[in-house]
C-alpha cells in the first residue's frame, strides 16, 4: 500500500493507531514515520495509559514495545484480547526477547519485528493487519455506507461493530441480543449492507406481531387453494429475501409448532408452501434477533435447544443505551438536526442543562426512546436552543430546579407577600398586621420586591354587591 495514498485519505477516514513505548525518542520517531504514511496516531509510554488510551477511543491496532516499565507487552496483549478479541496487535521486540514474543505470535498476537525494524516491512505489517477486516479499513477507503445508521462514538459498539464487520463477510446465522430500542434491525441492516449479499434483498419480519395463523404462509408462503382465504399463489419471506438476508426478529416469540418449521428450513436450505407439495430451494442468510433470555425460555420448554444452536453461530450482544453514555450527546444532536428539518424547525441544539439532563437519564427504552424524546421537543420547541423544562416534559421527570439559599429564600418571600397583599385586597395595614410587621418596615418589604399594592385592589370588581363604588378605589 503506497504512502500516497495513505496521505490522500481525508483524516476522519484514517485508521488510527495506539503506539506504545517508554523510549520517548522511539516514541516520537514510530508516530512521526506512521504519521507522515497517513495513519492517525495515538502514542503512550506505559500498558496502563494504553489501557486508558482504549477505553477513550478504540484504534484500529495496537503496536507495543515487549519491555515496558511494570505491565510488559506480553500483560498488555493479554488484556487487549480479553476486551477487544478482534483488535490486532503487533509487538516490537529486541532479540532477548524474540522467544516470549514467538510465544505471543502464537497465542494471538497478529506479528513480531525485530529492533531496529525496517520501516517499510513496519508498514507493510501494519497495512496487512489492518485488511484482515476492522471496520476502518473500509472507512479509509471511503466506505462507511454499511454501519451508516449507527451513530457512535463509544469504544464499546466499535468493538461491536468490528465484530459485526467481520462475521458479515461470512454466512454464519447471527444472533443479535439485546433490549428492546437497542438498535438491532439496525446492527441487522448493517451485517447486510457488510456482506456479499448486500445486493440483494434485506426483509425483517417481527415474529411476535404477527398471529400464528398467518406466521407461517408469511414467512414460507401458500399456494392457491391451501385454505379459505388463499386466492392466489403467495410467495413467503424466505423466497422474496434469496440471495440476501432475513432478519427472524423477536425470534424468542415464534411459536413452538413453527420453530419446528423453522429448523427443518435451515437444514433443508429449503420451504414448502402452505398447501403445497413440493419444497422450493432458498439462499437465505439468517439473522435473528430477541430481547428475551433464551435459556431461560429452552430450560421452560417455550424454545427449541436443536433450533437455538442453529440460530446462535455467532451472538452479538448490543448495549442499552445506560451503557453508552458517551452516545447520548450524539445521538440527540443528531435526531435533533433529523427531525428539525422534517418538521421545517429551526433549532440549533439543546440547551447546556437540557443535554446534562438527556445524558443522565434512565433511558428504559434506549435509542428508540431518545429519538422519541428528541422528536417530541422538536415539535414542540418555540426558540432555537432546546430547553431543559422541555426536555424533563419529555422524559416525564418533575422539574428539578436547584436554588441557592439566597434565591430560595427571595421567592419564598417575595410569593408570602404577594399572598397577604391578596389575601387583604391590597390594603397594606392589614397585611403589614397579619405579617406581624410595622407598615414602615413593610413598605420597605414590597419595594425590595417591586410590589405594588394598588395592582393587587385593582383584581377587584370595580362595583360591590350592592352596586356601590369600593373604599379602597375611592
Amino acid at each position: 500500500m503506497a504512502d500516497t495514498h495513505r496521505t490522500s485519505s481525508p483524516a476522519h477516514h484514517q485508521p488510527r493507531l495506539l503506539v506504545v513505548d517508554d523510549d520517548a525518542d522511539m516514541l516520537r520517531l514510530l508516530s512521526m514515520r506512521l504519521t507522515a504514511a497517513g495513519y492517525r496516531v495515538s502514542a503512550v509510554g506505559s500498558a496502563e495509559a494504553a489501557l486508558a488510551q482504549l477505553d477513550i477511543e478504540r484504534p484500529q491496532l495496537v503496536l507495543s514495545d515487549v519491555r515496558l516499565p511494570g505491565r510488559d507487552g506480553l500483560a498488555l496483549f493479554d488484556e487487549i484480547r480479553a476486551r477487544h478479541p478482534s483488535l490486532p496487535v503487533i509487538l516490537l521486540t529486541a532479540h532477548g526477547t524474540i522467544p516470549d514474543a514467538v510465544e505471543a505470535t502464537a497465542r494471538g498476537v497478529f506479528t513480531y519485528l525485530t529492533k531496529p525494524y525496517d520501516g517499510r516491512e513496519l508498514l507493510d505489517k501494519i497495512a496487512q493487519a489492518l485488511a484482515l477486516g476492522a471496520p476502518a479499513e473500509a472507512a479509509a477507503h471511503g466506505d462507511e455506507a454499511w454501519r451508516s445508521e449507527i451513530i457512535s462514538r463509544s469504544s464499546r459498539m466499535a468493538e461491536l461493530l468490528a465484530d459485526a464487520w467481520l462475521v458479515a463477510k461470512s454466512d454464519a446465522s447471527v444472533l443479535l441480543r439485546g433490549d428492546s430500542g437497542t438498535g438491532k434491525e439496525m446492527m441487522a441492516r448493517a451485517i447486510h449492507r457488510a456482506s456479499p449479499r448486500a445486493a440483494r434483498p434485506f426483509i425483517a419480519v417481527n415474529c411476535g406481531a404477527i398471529p400464528e395463523a398467518l406466521l407461517e404462509s408469511e414467512l414460507f408462503g401458500h399456494v392457491k387453494g391451501a385454505f379459505t382465504d388463499a386466492v392466489a399463489n403467495h410467495k413467503g419471506l424466505f423466497q422474496a429475501a434469496d440471495g440476501g438476508t432475513l432478519l427472524l426478529d423477536e425470534i424468542g416469540d415464534m411459536p413452538p409448532a413453527l420453530q419446528v418449521k423453522l429448523l427443518r428450513v435451515l437444514q433443508e436450505k429449503a420451504v414448502r408452501q402452505v398447501g403445497a407439495s413440493q419444497s422450493i430451494p432458498v439462499d437465505v442468510r439468517i439473522i435473528s434477533a430477541t430481547h428475551r433470555d433464551l435459556e431461560a425460555a429452552m430450560a421452560a420448554g417455550q424454545f427449541r435447544e436443536d433450533l437455538y444452536y442453529r440460530l446462535n453461530v455467532v451472538t452479538l450482544s448490543l448495549p442499552p443505551l445506560a451503557d453508552r453514555r458517551e452516545d447520548i450527546a450524539l445521538l440527540a444532536n443528531h435526531f435533533l438536526h433529523k427531525l428539525a428539518a422534517k418538521y421545517g424547525q429551526r433549532l440549533s441544539g439543546f440547551a447546556p442543562e437540557a443535554l446534562k439532563a438527556l445524558t443522565t437519564a434512565a433511558w428504559p427504552g434506549n435509542v428508540r426512546q431518545l429519538y422519541n424524546v428528541v422528536e417530541q421537543v422538536c415539535a414542540l420547541s418555540t426558540t432555537p436552543l432546546v430547553p431543559l423544562a422541555l426536555v424533563q416534559r419529555a422524559l416525564r421527570v418533575p422539574s428539578a430546579e436547584v436554588l441557592t439559599y439566597a434565591e430560595a429564600k427571595q421567592r419564598f418571600e417575595r410569593g408570602y407577600l404577594v399572598g397577604l397583599l391578596k389575601m387583604t385586597d391590597g390594603n397594606v395595614a392589614d397585611a403589614a398586621r397579619l405579617a406581624g410587621r410595622n407598615r414602615t418596615e413593610f413598605y420597605r418589604l414590597l419595594q425590595k420586591n417591586e410590589l405594588t399594592p394598588g395592582h393587587f385592589q385593582a383584581e377587584l370588581s370595580t362595583l360591590s354587591p350592592s352596586g356601590d363604588t369600593p373604599k379602597s378605589l375611592k
